[in-house]
């Protein structure tokens, strides 16, 4: 982040603006919208500039600008066509620690102004950093059209109630909840949107009502994260880590899913990864449930799908006899998402006409593997966690009948910019396993010999 998105209260300060011609203008309407008191530096003005001028909207505070005229302002702005100067203002900001924005140069800005949306009091500013303001106007175009008008008008209604609801609903969590189911209902948008303001303040205080009469029950969604690319979690899944209070997540789920989570809710790390420190499945299921039953929306976040080797049904099976509350929100397991990113198709006709998907790990109490059942023709086999025990899987499948010129294929990282694909022969694989980076998944089978990658 280059730069801290802030939102400064200007009414009734000094803000220095250095030029007067059509740029200046544009910058001084933005400050007088926001209550400065802008005081002009400049030799000349332009016919706009002095009209304000004239009606005392601004004030020409003098011609020549001196460093320490930062001094007297909040903020100074430099808009005009002499780039000595501009820089003159830039380093004056620098030297005595002062926010100045030299327009359209950003190596020059201590801040910079965004594209902005009003619904006041919502405002939303859109920055690219200065990198590309048409396209922060592009996008500013098209919140435009998709923000109702009536946005503004609503918060304005809320901020009336907010004392009376602070009162009757005396948790965080209750108020947020109240909140963030009033804002979702038609009824009442419909009610702001036409200013119909008795029935609108009457809807908000019958939903109240019924708010301060229940207390919150707790919700655990079991979110599928995919196999890391951020763009492959789904919406209902995006949904949930905007709602959530608290994020239970594994050691395997993307960075950028991360980022999706909303910035308030408490992250926790529950992952497990071989022969690492890991938090165990008892602890994460008594976490899930001291959370729920405090009437928290909680996310469980899993690398792929959650019921493909996710334990997620061990978990489920927690909550249902807790009486805890619960979703499942499928994810892209890696099976499908790893591979597609690889070009392997898991079925072909002229090769494969069947998938089986195992773990490497099983528990010890587990039963023997079928390596017969997995050493099959015309099948793909995908084994995920498996590269400690390449060699084992190796030499039991070709000990079965399955050949060693078979095609194999171990995918790193699956999905991710960092993706990487070993291929090979069966009889390779305890090699190829070796200086494979984890996580990493196993495919053997001849559709493992295919290259149909995304070509852009």
């Amino acid at each position: 982040m280059n730069y801290f998105p802030i939102f400064a209260s200007l009414r009734n300060r000094p803000v220095l603006v250095v030029g007067a011609g059509e740029v200046a203008c544009r910058k001084i309407e933005l400050l007088r919208q926001a209550g400065a008191q802008v005081k002009i530096i400049a030799q000349h003005l332009s016919t706009e500039v002095q009209h304000l001028v004239d009606e005392g909207a601004v004030s020409w505070w003098k011609k020549d600008f001196q460093a320490d005229d930062v001094n007297h302002a909040v903020l100074t702005i430099a808009a005009t066509n002499d780039a000595e100067l501009n820089q003159q203002v830039a380093l004056a900001g620098e030297a005595y620690l002062r926010l100045v924005n030299v327009v359209d140069d950003p190596a020059l800005c201590q801040f910079i102004v965004p594209a902005i949306v009003d619904r006041s009091p919502v405002q939303i500013a859109i920055s690219t950093g200065g990198a590309a303001p048409v396209l922060a106007r592009q996008i500013r175009q098209k919140l435009e059209q998709e923000l109702p008008q009536h946005l503004g008008a609503m918060a304005q209604l809320a901020q009336r109630f907010r004392a009376e609801v602070k009162t009757r609903l005396a948790t965080l969590l209750a108020r947020r909840l109240f909140w963030e189911r009033l804002f979702t209902q038609p009824t009442f948008s419909h009610l702001v949107a036409q200013a119909q303001w008795d029935a609108a303040s009457a809807y908000l205080v019958n939903e109240l009502d019924q708010a301060s009469q229940h207390t919150p029950r707790g919700l655990v969604s079991l979110v599928g994260a995919g196999p890391g690319d951020a763009g492959l979690l789904s919406l209902n899944g995006y949904q949930a880590l905007q709602a959530a209070d608290v994020v239970l997540y594994d050691a395997l789920v993307g960075e950028g899913v991360l980022d999706l989570i909303r910035r308030d809710a408490q992250r926790i790390a529950v992952g497990k990864r071989a022969h690492l420190d890991s938090v165990s499945q008892a602890e994460t299921n008594r976490l899930l449930l001291h959370y729920a039953q405090q009437g928290l929306r909680v996310v469980r976040l899993k690398g792929g799908d959650p019921y493909v080797f996710g334990r997620g049904a061990e978990e489920v099976e927690v909550l249902k006899a807790a009486g805890v509350d619960y979703q499942v929100i499928p994810g892209v397991t890696a099976a499908l998402g790893a591979t597609a990113a690889a070009g392997i198709p898991l079925t072909h006709r002229s090769y494969a006409q069947s998938v089986v998907m195992v773990t490497g790990h099983c528990r010890p109490e587990g039963h023997e593997v079928n390596w017969a059942g997995l050493a099959q023709e015309r099948q793909t086999l995908v084994i995920y966690m498996g590269t400690i025990k390449a060699t084992e899987i190796t030499s039991e499948l070709m000990a079965h009948g399955k050949a060693g010129s078979t095609p194999v294929a171990i995918i790193s990282q699956g999905s991710l910019p960092t993706q990487t694909v070993a291929r090979g022969q069966l009889a390779e694989l305890p090699q190829l396993a070796q200086t494979a980076q984890r996580p990493a998944l196993i495919v053997i089978g001849e559709v493992a010999r295919l290259d149909l990658s995304t070509k852009v």
